[in-house]
This record gives C-alpha cells, structure tokens and sequence, in this order.
C-alpha cells in the first residue's frame, strides 16, 4: 500500500450530493439546467458563491447577492429555498461513513475537506451525527478562509493530516477539484455514485469495502 492517508470532499461524497439538489430545484422551478453551476464559475473568486465558501458572507447574507449574481446573467433565482433543498440533501451515506472507519482501522490517515458555508446550527445538529468525530483532520472553507481548487487548501489538509500530498487519495464529486489535487500529486477518484468510489478506492489501496 503506498498511500499513507485518503481525504474525502463531503455533500456528493460522504453525504447526500449539493450538485443532484440545484439540478432538482432548477427543474422544479423552470431554471435553465446548470445555470446555477454556470453563475458559481463565471462569477469567480469575487461572486456570493466563492464569497460564502470562504467565510466572507453568512447565508442570510448571501441569499441576496446571489440572487444579484444570478440576476446580472439573466435569471431570477430565489437562493433561500435552493439553500434549503440543499440542507435537506446532506444525509449522510453509510458506505462512505462504514469505509472511513475501516480506513482508520487500518491506520490509514483520514481526513475531510470541504467547501462549505457558516450555518447557525451546528453540523451534529442538522446530520444526527457529528462528522468531525470520524476524521483525524477536518478542513472547512468556511474556517480557513480558502476554498478548492484553491492549492493551498489542499496543502493546508495534507499538513494538517501528516502525510504528502504523493501519499494521499483524494475523492471528489467535481472535476476541477480534482486537477487541482492531481496536479500537487495526489492520487484522485471522481465520485459518481458510492459504490463506484469505493470500489476504486479499494482497488487503489488494496482493500475489499464492505
């Protein structure tokens, strides 16, 4: 086994997928597929979106100017409601949380890294379980004012677990994340489906889940 640690991303890895809720609420309220998608990218590093994930906006004052955001590319958009469709997306997927485990188990290193936003409730509040208690490393956008692709994130999350980014696996749900990681040497697996990722994380590690 050449790998000393695995880091997980969260919503569309260990949890219920951000990506599958805005593709939902877009269809049930007439929104263009992938505008919402398109609006995060084009807006950049200075967009309510990017702004959220650092840490620079709370959710009571992001809904507005992402409302702007989306308005400025042509389409209205009512963030609150898409806000919530995510929340009630991110339950918790027990293969994923059954291989972290395991993973430790072994003596594997594992972390969590995620772009995420401040909530006012806490994360074991809304999930029944508290997610930091089943990593060695949780690394939080919100927190440490960075966010993926962001190379100093991933830096920041392989410092903090101890181990290179060469000996690290890295799962995500999201292309551009994974060039960024793939391009400081980590090994990558694109998360489509649960079942898939483990499968290819085993093979990477040399283990059977499940």
């Amino acid at each position: 086994m050449r790998f000393d640690g695995v880091i997980f991303d969260l919503g569309g890895v260990v949890l219920g997928s951000p990506l599958h809720a805005i593709a939902r609420y877009e269809r049930a309220c007439g929104i263009p597929a992938g505008f919402i998608n398109r609006v995060v990218v084009s807006s950049g590093p200075g967009g309510a979106w990017s702004r959220l994930e650092r840490g620079e906006l709370r959710v009571e004052a992001f809904v507005p100017a992402f409302e702007a955001d989306c308005l400025a590319a042509g389409q209205p958009v009512a963030a609150g409601p898409m806000m919530l469709a995510i929340q009630e997306e991110s339950q918790p997927r027990p293969a994923m949380l059954a291989a972290i485990r395991e993973l430790r188990i072994r003596g594997l290193r594992v972390g969590a890294l995620t772009n995420n936003w401040v909530a006012d409730e806490p994360r074991e509040n809304r999930l029944g379980l508290d997610l930091r208690e089943l990593f060695d490393a949780f690394v939080e956008s919100a927190i440490v004012g960075l966010r993926k692709p962001d190379p100093r994130i991933y830096t920041h999350a392989c410092q903090a677990l101890g181990i290179a980014p060469e000996r690290a696996v890295f799962l995500d749900d999201i292309g551009a994340n994974l060039k960024a990681a793939r391009a400081l040497g980590m090994h990558t697996i694109k998360v489509d489906s649960p079942e898939q990722a483990l499968g290819e994380l085993g093979a990477a590690l040399g283990l059977a889940f499940g």
